[in-house]
């Protein structure tokens, strides 16, 4: 007899970005859409950065046959685009991203959130709110998942908020050395080690908007509705679909529990610990530990 498959069922993962396509691996899970630059009703992505993030995360594959799935492909998607055509963003609208997910949260039952943006921001003042507004996501019992961003090798190259010391900041695991170190290392400006974990992200496949799809690189055919991305943007999601997996099979689990979960689950690469952080991220060893953790939900 095998076990039951998690596929991150009824929970809410949000997801900031530069918008998203309704690629046919998204289905009927697209709960919701809101545009905070042009105010668009209607989910797009002008990019094509938030549907790839948002393939890696929640795609269930049918346009490849299961070739392509998603970490938490039953998961419900919120997708927030605060990102325009060119990767771009500002701190307000990230700033009003947050917001609306405090203030939404229950309503679309969204326990995860996907951050693959990330800023150095221009002055101090500027990266303290960022890091501010997600540490409220935090206190008020969201999971939230950052990049570690690819500003690396060099230290102290974590941007923000994937710097907070609260929040999960994902490096990637393909990407630390050699001529492509380029995920983000710590420490952070106040001396915390990060990232905290890392997870595979270079020449990842997944979901783009079938406008922009071209072959594979490498000379390999591909898939229609399929490209490849690589940066810590795309180790983010690994890890934030197997949260929203890890949450469905125990809806009670905090997101302190799932840190330490996190930092018990990790493979040691032997590597510094602002380098990869606890180690590379084990699917597997992380949703055996769910089992281990019997907590209460905190009161909202």
């Amino acid at each position: 007899m095998t076990g039951r498959t998690y596929t991150g069922k009824g929970i809410g993962v949000a997801v900031l970005d530069t918008g998203l396509f309704p690629h046919a691996d998204f289905d009927s899970r697209i709960r919701f859409f809101y545009d905070f630059l042009f105010y668009h009703r209607q989910p797009y992505d002008d990019n094509g950065h938030g549907t790839h993030v948002t393939g890696i995360l929640a795609g269930d594959g049918r346009m490849s046959s299961g070739r392509y799935t998603g970490a938490a492909p039953g998961c419900s998607i919120i997708a927030l685009k605060v990102l325009d055509r060119y990767g771009n963003g500002s701190k307000e609208d990230l700033l009003q991203a947050f917001r609306w997910i405090r203030s939404n949260r229950e309503e679309y039952r969204i326990r995860v959130v996907n951050i693959s943006v990330g800023t150095t921001c221009n002055t101090s003042n500027e990266q303290d709110a960022l890091l501010d507004a997600v540490d409220q996501l935090w206190d008020e019992g969201l999971v939230v998942v950052a990049a570690a961003g690819n500003q690396g090798p060099r230290s102290g190259s974590i941007t923000a908020p994937g710097s907070n010391k609260k929040v999960i900041t994902v490096g990637s695991s393909d990407l630390l050395e050699g001529k492509k170190a380029v995920s983000g290392r710590g420490p952070t400006k106040e001396c915390v080690c990060k990232p905290d974990v890392v997870a595979p992200g270079n020449h990842i496949v997944s979901c783009i908007p079938y406008t922009k799809w071209k072959p594979l690189e490498g000379g390999t055919t591909g898939i229609y509705g399929y490209g490849v991305k690589s940066g810590t943007s795309m180790s983010t999601p690994v890890v934030s679909g197997a949260i929203a997996c890890a949450l469905e099979k125990n809806p009670t689990l905090t997101n302190v529990a799932i840190k330490r979960m996190l930092k018990e689950s990790a493979d040691d690469m032997q590597l510094p610990r602002n380098i990869q952080g606890w180690g590379r991220f084990n699917r597997e060893r992380f949703l055996n530990l769910t089992k281990n953790y019997h907590c209460n939900v905190q009161k909202r």
